[in-house]
């Protein structure tokens, strides 16, 4: 049995604080959804600019550099790990750049995965580029697959096509970085904003649905879950982070503030405006995670 860091009152947030590879193999629960943010491999004493100040990229021990051959190696390892974690019909969303994303979608196919998007998340207010030798880097990847080439996947498609002003949405999705709003408990150095994490969601998963979070973080996944009436397990090493995500997650449990965060997240006021529906569940006490019980 595996012992939860935290798990909410209504049991739809649950934290396990550990090594994704050595946790995953231990229970044989289904995942309706995974997103996964791994390491990008970039902590080799770079350096950026926030809030105009120039600072250093470095983000710990486990995003240092590695050779090519150890990083196809660890994208193998935890993928297949997370394909063992899927539904037949469920897919799996990866974000990354240039640095890792390739070799992740190299292990995907070699795994079996089907790739059915390749998403650029062109990001609207992105740090300058200090070296003035190339372009500005604005954006990043994320990798949308499911488990199995011919079993169908789940997408909400007229629902994002009323997000989108009611035109087809693209592959390219034009969003901020995360808000001061969304730093309220402290902050993660990769954390994803809660609209794109909401986008994600609601294309991909019905309320009620399991998501898996292999690299929690700071848990922007399991709040914007939540949020959507999604139910959530997330993994992460770095105790400082869980403590992040269980402080996180207390937050919403006040109606005031789970109001406020959705009110402020474009895509679910919209979203809500023609399907209220989509965003609530009745749980069902035994549809738990057994394994965290």
């Amino acid at each position: 049995m595996i012992t939860p860091y935290y798990k909410s009152p209504n049991h739809d947030f649950n934290l396990v604080c550990g090594d994704t590879f050595e946790l995953l193999p231990q229970f044989s629960f289904k995942f309706d959804m995974i997103f996964a943010d791994p390491p990008y491999f970039l902590s080799s004493g770079g350096i950026s600019v926030q809030s105009g100040k120039v600072v250093c990229v470095d983000k710990g021990d486990w995003d240092k550099s590695m050779s090519q051959e150890d990083i196809n190696a660890f994208n193998l390892k935890w993928l297949s790990l997370c394909r063992e974690k899927l539904k037949n019909n469920g897919t799996i969303w990866i974000s990354g750049t240039y640095h890792n994303i390739f070799s992740v979608a190299n292990c995907l196919t070699q795994l079996g995965y089907k790739i059915l998007n390749v998403i650029t998340w062109a990001k609207t207010n992105p740090p300058p580029n200090i070296s003035c030798r190339y372009f500005t880097y604005s954006t990043e990847f994320i990798i949308w697959a499911r488990k199995k080439e011919k079993v169908a996947h789940y997408y909400r498609y007229e629902l994002m096509k009323h997000i989108n002003d009611n035109k087809q949405m693209t592959d390219v999705w034009r969003l901020p970085a995360i808000a001061p709003w969304e730093k309220s408990c402290g902050k993660h150095p990769t954390q994803k904003p809660l609209g794109l994490l909401s986008r994600i969601i609601m294309a991909s998963t019905e309320p009620g649905a399991w998501i898996l979070d292999p690299f929690a973080g700071s848990s922007t996944t399991g709040i914007a879950a939540n949020l959507l009436g999604r139910r959530f397990l997330g993994i992460e090493q770095d105790e400082a982070f869980v403590a992040i995500s269980k402080t996180r997650r207390e937050e919403i449990e006040i109606p005031k503030t789970f109001a406020k965060y959705k009110r402020k997240i474009p895509d679910i006021v919209k979203a809500e405006s023609i399907q209220p529906e989509c965003f609530a569940f009745h749980e069902d006490i035994e549809d738990r995670l057994p394994f965290l019980d």
